[in-house]
């Protein structure tokens, strides 16, 4: 079983916070009218879905590697 590293730590929390984003970005979309606009709001949540399995799964493969 791996340890949690310095590295893997902050990839986890690279993946939480596009996480939040990503969700938030999402209830901004559904709400109506967007804070940023929908054009803006709609690239966050394109950039922090893959973002987030990205850093998750760097995150994973670090702390599996030390």
């Amino acid at each position: 079983m791996g340890t949690l590293t310095p590295i893997s730590g902050l990839f986890l929390a690279g993946s939480c916070i596009s996480a939040i984003a990503a969700v938030g970005s999402v209830f901004e979309l559904t709400s109506g009218e967007p804070d940023l606009g929908s054009l803006n709001t709609g690239i966050i949540l394109a950039i922090t879905i893959p973002l987030t399995a990205i850093c998750f799964f760097f995150a994973v493969r670090n702390a599996k590697t030390e």
